[in-house]
């Protein structure tokens, strides 16, 4: 008697990694949806910029790859099977057409998948941390886009004056350390111009929420407090030197300062008398008379 035996489709590996991590996340965020809406392509396109952008997120959170071979990368994991996404669409110029159409409204789509985050996964945002760094660049830079970040010659914080640079101010969650709002400035703009920009921008990913900013010293200057007061955002940062006589500080009187009960992550596994120590004058002295006491 003869048996006939029926054979499946031959079996195909790919590796799966953290892809279904991933794909809830962004769908959670409404990453695609929310590019799409602000960045909508031809009906005709295979994918919408939503969904290479998403492939690129992917990408870029469990095997990065350079554009060029972000097809290959496609073909290997699971990317068909987990976003729906056939790896030889992400080939040609697709990919370079997607973030090209993002960057004029890339502002907005991170502001909008932002505040869905808040949301979503119900983020902290009563204290939000400010601060500024620059990255230096090699290179001549003979044309710059008006509408970005221009290179130039300043102070940077590697201390390479040789070097032209570009700034960088990023705002995260006390919650977590999560980014919430980042924006790149010319290489010579002043860190002190630019506190109150981000202090709207962030008023607005935190609606009705009220919120401290927490900031190094050049938060603190009388155009800064002026608008932190008019916008009732409450601040805490060190009085910079130069806006304290000498004579003023003198006068502090430690022992009559009021313990602060904290202690900085940076000091949070040392032995309690190698910790760092806090007090909080009991009157708020003029130069932060805008917000909470400086801590020294």
């Amino acid at each position: 008697m003869s048996v006939g035996l029926e054979y499946g489709p031959p079996s195909l590996e790919k590796t799966l990694g953290a892809l279904p991590v991933v794909r809830d996340f962004l769908a959670r965020l409404d990453v695609a949806g929310t590019v799409d809406r602000l960045c909508p392509v031809r009906d005709l396109a295979r994918l919408t910029h939503g969904q290479v952008i998403e492939a690129l997120i992917a990408n870029r959170l469990t095997s990065p790859t350079p554009l060029v071979r972000v097809t290959d990368w496609a073909q290997t994991w699971a990317v068909q099977e987990m976003l729906g996404i056939p790896a030889d669409a992400l080939g040609g110029d697709r990919i370079g057409r997607a973030p090209d159409a993002l960057a004029p409204e890339a502002e907005h789509v991170a502001g909008s998948v932002g505040t869905r985050a808040i949301v979503e996964f119900g983020v902290d945002v009563s204290r939000i941390h400010w601060d500024m760094t620059s990255m230096s660049l090699f290179g001549a830079y003979p044309q710059v886009d008006p509408d970005y970040a221009t290179p130039r010659y300043g102070h940077p914080k590697d201390r390479r004056p040789d070097l032209k640079h570009v700034q960088t101010g990023l705002a995260v969650t006390g919650d977590g350390g999560i980014p919430v709002f980042h924006r790149a400035y010319d290489g010579g703009a002043a860190e002190v111009s630019q506190v109150t920009g981000a202090m709207r921008a962030l008023r607005q990913i935190a609606g009705q929420r009220r919120f401290l900013l927490v900031g190094d010293s050049t938060l603190v200057s009388y155009t800064n407090l002026t608008e932190l007061a008019a916008a009732e955002v409450q601040f805490i940062a060190p009085a910079p030197k130069s806006a304290v006589p000498q004579a003023v500080l003198a006068a502090c009187d430690w022992a009559l300062a009021t313990p602060v009960h904290y202690t900085a992550a940076r000091d949070s596994a040392k032995l309690a008398h190698q910790r760092g120590a806090y007090r909080s004058p009991r009157t708020v002295r003029p130069c932060v008379g805008l917000g909470p006491p400086t801590l020294r």
